[in-house]
């Protein structure tokens, strides 16, 4: 069994906004990539309802979480983010990964 976790977060702009949330988001990806623990990254888009993101994350282990969650690129996130989507984020454990 592997230490790694995925996070899966979805993230609707509020009216209005979808431009300041697809800047605050593309500001994470490379910051983010560039932590030691984190192993993807990925920012992706409804096809179908252009104001809803997908970010799919994995990181080494849990202490890697955590030291992306006390980023200050994350905290600046935080910091934004409530006023400008709604979210959620499920933090998974591998079961049966290849």
């Amino acid at each position: 069994m592997t230490d790694t976790v995925k996070i899966m977060a979805i993230l609707t702009a509020r009216p209005g906004r979808q431009a300041d949330l697809r800047a605050l988001l593309d500001g994470m990806v490379a910051a983010s990539r560039d932590e030691p623990g984190n192993l993807r990254y990925d920012l992706w888009v409804d096809q179908t309802t252009p104001e809803r993101f997908v970010l799919d994350e994995l990181y080494v282990d849990r202490a890697a979480v955590e030291a992306h969650r006390a980023s200050a690129h994350f905290q600046n996130y935080l910091d934004r983010i409530n006023a400008l989507a709604d979210r959620s984020a499920l933090t998974l454990d591998p079961v049966a990964v290849a």
